[in-house]
């Protein structure tokens, strides 16, 4: 497996991607919140199905939230599963719970199979709007993510 990045152009039309980010950001931290509350309460760990099917119903409710897809929505949940577990297996060495991030500071999110398009030349579909990228080299190959 092969990881490449390729740079977004700066224009004021990637504000909307921006955004994309900036709820995905709340999102984790909410789900972090979640996770922190359900312990409290119930001395449980909060399954990554459980956090799914409660952030789905919630997205419903804020248009806010709707700007990130439902695939990239499952990815934040189980990123953060992932963490957990690495803090189970390894607790005695010292790993850390996952913990809250800020907004500003959250950079990316991972879209899986839906919501992304390579168009011709170097741009790319991200939801309903088209961006151009700086395409230092070819992209081999097909994209997973």
């Amino acid at each position: 497996m092969k990881t490449l990045k390729f740079k977004l152009y700066q224009h004021k039309r990637n504000r909307h991607l921006k955004r994309m980010i900036n709820a995905a950001g709340v999102i984790y931290n909410h789900c972090i919140a979640l996770h922190k509350r359900y312990y409290r309460r119930w001395g449980k760990h909060l399954s990554c199905a459980k956090l799914q099917s409660h952030i789905a119903k919630l997205r419903k409710r804020n248009p806010f939230w709707q700007s990130v897809g439902s695939q990239a929505l499952q990815d934040i949940c189980q990123r953060i599963e992932k963490a957990y577990q690495l803090f189970f297996k390894h607790n005695k060495k010292g790993v850390r719970p996952p913990g809250f991030k800020k907004v500003k500071k959250y950079k990316s999110f991972t879209l899986k199979q839906a919501g992304y398009k390579f168009l011709n030349g170097n741009r790319v579909k991200i939801g309903q709007r088209v961006y151009q990228f700086w395409k230092s080299r070819e992209i081999e190959g097909t994209v997973k993510t």
